[in-house]
């Protein structure tokens, strides 16, 4: 089975789709949801970041869009390890370096660029061909597969998002307040609501779930009872 060009899945394929803002729970919700249903998990946030690594990493000027679009033409990208937790770029395991302070500050600039969403945008397509897939970023449902069968969006408010950060943060032996967070979150969302490609939006067809109030396990269970059930409908 293949996808059609234009991200249409054909109807036996399982694809779920999870978009939401920076601290919405969308990575941990795929993971383990991909788990449950043995799908593979595509973290499409990540593959942004390890474009926006080797464009640091190699002195490309991020100002050329040209040239970031090359890097993400030729960047060699694939998850693997428990829960495709790892991130390998050209064989070498860039987990924890696309999480670093300067990838941070870069990767709304370099993921803005339309010829980089369209380098990735068409690789995420082509990983998601041999299905079952859980898709998670900021328009896996209104872009790269507009047409899978289950869409989630996750929401959260502003200051739980940036608390949620924080600590991911420091579990990566960073520092931060929650101010300095709390900033970083706000921008983030103002800048991918407002590109002019692919914004951040809720996709037709999606079901919100705001996870401000919930633990991981409801918020998991309610995904996994509207995809087992015949009471899937979007809201």
């Amino acid at each position: 089975m293949t996808a059609d060009p234009r991200g249409n899945m054909p109807p036996s394929l399982l694809a779920v789709t999870i978009d939401g803002p920076a601290g919405s729970g969308k990575s941990t919700m795929a993971r383990l949801l991909a788990k449950k249903l043995g799908a593979v998990m595509i973290d499409t946030g990540a593959m942004y970041r390890a474009v926006t690594a080797r464009v640091i990493d190699n002195g490309v000027d991020p100002d050329d869009e040209t040239a970031v679009a090359r890097v993400a033409r030729e960047i060699h990208l694939r998850f693997a390890g428990e829960d495709s937790r790892q991130v390998l770029v050209d064989g070498e395991d860039e987990s924890a370096r696309i999480r670093q302070a300067d990838v941070n500050a870069l990767v709304s600039k370099i993921s803005a660029y339309p010829q980089v969403r369209s380098e990735l945008v068409g690789l995420q397509r082509k990983m998601a061909e041999g299905g079952p897939v859980v898709m998670e970023g900021r328009d896996t449902g209104s872009v790269v597969l507009p047409q899978a069968r289950f869409k989630f969006f996750l929401v959260a408010g502003p200051d739980v998002r940036a608390e949620r950060r924080r600590l991911e943060i420091a579990q990566a032996g960073e520092s931060r307040d929650h101010k300095e967070v709390l900033e970083g979150i706000t921008a983030r969302d103002l800048q991918d609501s407002q590109r002019a490609v692919s914004p951040l939006v809720k996709p037709e067809g999606a079901v919100e779930i705001d996870t401000s109030q919930l633990d991981i396990d409801e918020v998991l269970e309610r995904m996994l009872v509207l995809i087992v059930s015949d009471k899937y409908e979007a809201s």
